[in-house]
Formats: structure tokens, sequence, C-alpha cells
């Protein structure tokens, strides 16, 4: 089915223009054309390319408030995290999951990379189905309207040289050929499917020994498909990994062949020169989660530095303290601005790219994130007359004034998400008070 839009604004490659209108037939963008609105659908404000949220762990949605309470860092943060994986089961997953993907369409995010290691039953023993969560996963994306990459996650133990024990062990599969047996089953399962990603996660260095590395790589090799990984979160990361592996994380990924064009480092936070330049100079994309890297105090890692030496750059809600990614964009700039005390680090388009086309090609749909004729019909319309965003205009209206909030209309592959403000499945809100509380 053909429908034609006309954007009253609407950021195209060469920037911002006026009186947009834009012929989508069935999933694609069929022409784009100047002109007026006629009895065209009218998307007031500026209408912008989905999102892409290049880094999300569903569960971890179940925290947010929950964890902000008195002191602490990251590791104690992670026990609490544990305490709800540890509660869900299949029905519960998809539950959360589906409010999850639903309140990231509310935001504008018609994509998502879905960083997935919660692959087993208490104990880790596997379900029937030992996909049967990441179905879960991928049911909820397409219940919510979003495509997703289902990253999906080796993790075979607890730290350096530590054996996994308690609600890791469901995170498990032993061994990275065991990994590659399920994860084969679970590209099967999708093979063909064109709203899909079956993509690949080394989780980090202290969770997949070296020797495990390869087999995840060849994965992604072989399906050409994404391979992501936690790298240099935390400075007691790299410290252990040095002292086990005389190497730091990033140093470790790329002698064992898990740098590229198709892998993504995400969080990069704490790298030396030589990181850095390894990273760059084999096209690794790095995600840079900056509310969640925020709210477990890991630090403020050099994005422009990278982004300068040729690594492309993209955005993820991670631990989903915020899911807003023109808060993620803007948080780079302010970042910069607090660690060097001078402004003007990054131009508003070039964060906007962050979010949008950077971010769908890192998850393996290179033919989204633009408003173009052939890419994925996904447009997102953002208010220019709320209290945060009226008086301005063009990419900066996106990235230093909106909020998810102004997000009015949301079109993901043709089909219309959002209205008004109100997702299609209805009160996204209820939907995520109704599943956090059964596994509370």
């Amino acid at each position: 089915m053909s429908v034609t839009y006309w954007c009253e604004h609407a950021w195209l490659p060469e920037g911002v223009a006026h009186s947009v209108l834009i012929e989508v037939d069935g999933e694609r963008i069929a022409e784009i054309t100047q002109g007026d609105p006629g009895a065209a659908e009218r998307l007031t404000g500026l209408t912008v390319p989905g999102l892409a949220n290049a880094h999300s762990h569903a569960f971890h949605r179940a925290l947010r408030g929950a964890t902000q309470t008195g002191r602490g860092d990251f590791w104690t943060w992670r026990e609490q995290m544990y305490e709800v994986a540890a509660r869900l089961d299949p029905d519960g997953y998809l539950e959360l999951a589906r409010a999850v993907y639903a309140e990231m369409a509310l935001a504008g995010i018609t994509c998502v990379g879905e960083f997935h290691y919660l692959h087993h039953g208490p104990g880790g023993q596997p379900y029937d189905d030992p996909n049967t969560m990441g179905h879960a996963l991928v049911r909820a994306a397409r219940d919510a309207g979003l495509r997703i990459a289902l990253l999906d996650t080796c993790y075979l133990t607890g730290g350096f040289g530590a054996a996994l024990s308690g609600t890791q062990l469901r995170f498990g599969d032993g061994d990275s050929e065991r990994w590659a047996v399920r994860a084969e089953r679970l590209a099967d399962a999708y093979r063909g499917q064109t709203d899909v990603q079956i993509g690949a996660a080394v989780h980090s260095v202290r969770a997949v020994p070296p020797e495990h590395i390869p087999a995840v790589a060849e994965f992604s090799h072989r399906h050409a498909v994404p391979l992501h990984a936690h790298v240099s979160e935390q400075r007691a990361e790299n410290v252990a990994c040095v002292e086990m592996y005389a190497a730091t994380p990033v140093q470790v990924l790329h002698e064992h062949g898990a740098l590229g064009p198709r892998s993504t480092a995400v969080h990069a936070t704490h790298l030396n020169g030589v990181d850095i330049e390894l990273l760059s100079q084999s096209g690794t994309h790095i995600c840079m989660c900056p509310t969640t890297e925020r709210d477990l105090a890991d630090g403020i890692g050099p994005a422009r530095t990278l982004h300068d030496r040729g690594a492309p750059l993209t955005l993820g809600s991670d631990s989903h303290a915020v899911i807003d990614l023109f808060e993620e964009a803007r948080a780079l700039e302010l970042n910069e601005r607090l660690a060097s005390q001078r402004r003007g680090h990054w131009r508003a388009a070039e964060l906007l790219a962050a979010a949008t086309g950077a971010g769908h090609a890192s998850l393996g749909f290179p033919d989204a994130g633009l408003l173009v004729p052939g890419a994925w019909a996904d447009l997102v319309s953002i208010r220019l007359d709320s209290a945060r965003t009226a008086g301005t205009s063009g990419a900066e209206a996106a990235v230093f004034a909106a909020t998810a909030a102004d997000v009015h209309s949301v079109i993901s592959g043709g089909r219309r998400l959002v209205t008004q403000g109100r997702h299609e499945l209805g009160d996204a809100g209820a939907m995520l008070n109704e599943a956090i509380g059964r596994i509370r």
C-alpha cells in the first residue's frame, strides 16, 4: 500500500528542508519531493529518520528508580541486576520487553540492538527450546513495531579465571562450541526475515576467555552479521585483564579477530592510545551510552578522539536509566564540555547521524536511518512548539532542545506505531507498571 506524508520540516542528507513529500510504498520510501500537502497525511514539526538504539538490555529497565538509594558503584549495581535476572521466565520477559520496546518506540526508536545473555532457566538448565528467551525478545520487538538485532551473547566465566555462579549460570552455555550450536539454531529460525538480524556478542573479555573469542567472531564473519562486545567500561576490568593476559581488552579482541567494520565496542570508556588506534584503524563502531555511564559512575570515554580517528559512533540506552536518544546525543557534547571546560565539540548533525544512520548500520541495517528513496520507511516527527522546543529549528532542535516526550508521531517500516504521542498497543506506562510489578 502506498501512502504519502507531508513533512513540515524534514532532516534530509543535505540538511533540513521544508514542505517535504515522502511517498511510502510498503516498508520502504519510494520517492521524496517538495510541494504542497494536498491530500497527504501531515507530519508537523521536524521529521527525522528512525532512531537506532544500538545497545539495550531490556530487563535492566526494571531497575530504574530502584538502584538510586545509598552509595555504590558498577559492581554493587550488578548484584541488584542479578536479582532481577533471577526472577524472569519467558512469559515475564516477553511482557517486560514488549513494554520496554513500546517505550522505545514512543521515544522515536525504530530499531534496537538487544545484547542478549539471559538464555537459560534457573541454575543454567536449558529450556526445551534453548532459544526460548531469544524468541520472546524477537516477538516483543515485533509486537512493539521495532526491528531487532538480537545480539546473542557468549558468556562463559564469572570474571577472569572465575567460574559462573548463582544467577550467572543462566547466562552460560559451557563453552563457545555449545554457544555456537545454539546460536546457529537461532539464526536458522529467522533466516530470510528482513526485520530481524541474529548477530553475536562477546559479553566482555572477563566473561569470555581469549581462546573462545574466535568462535564468536567466526559466527559473525560467516553470517555477515554484527559482532558486539562490552569493552573497558571499568578501570578495574582493564587492570585485571592486563594482569591476566598482559594486554588490554581491546588488544585481546584485536588479537583474536573480533575487531572490524561489523564490530561494535560498547562503552570504550577507559582506553589508552594503542586501544584508540586499534579500534579506529579497524573501522570498529563505538557505542557510547552516556546516560548509563553517568548513572553507574563509569566515566567519560574519548568519543571525539575516536570519531576523529575514523571510528563510527553510535548510541545506546543500555541499562535504560533513561530511554531518550536525544539525551544520549546531547550528553556526548555536554560530557566533553565537563571534561575539557570548553564548548562546541560536536555539530548537531554529527550527533543526530550517530543516533540514526550509523546506529542502524552497526546493527546490520545499513539501508535504514536515512530519509532517501529505497530506505526503510522510518519517520519520526518531533514537536517544535513544546515548552522545550519552541523557538528552535534544524538538527539543533532535536539534539539540543527536544526530549523523547516531544516525539508525537512514529512510523516504522511503513507501520504507524505512535500517533499524538500514544503507542498503538495502548498505555505504555501501564504496561511497564504491570510487567515490572510481577518480577519485584
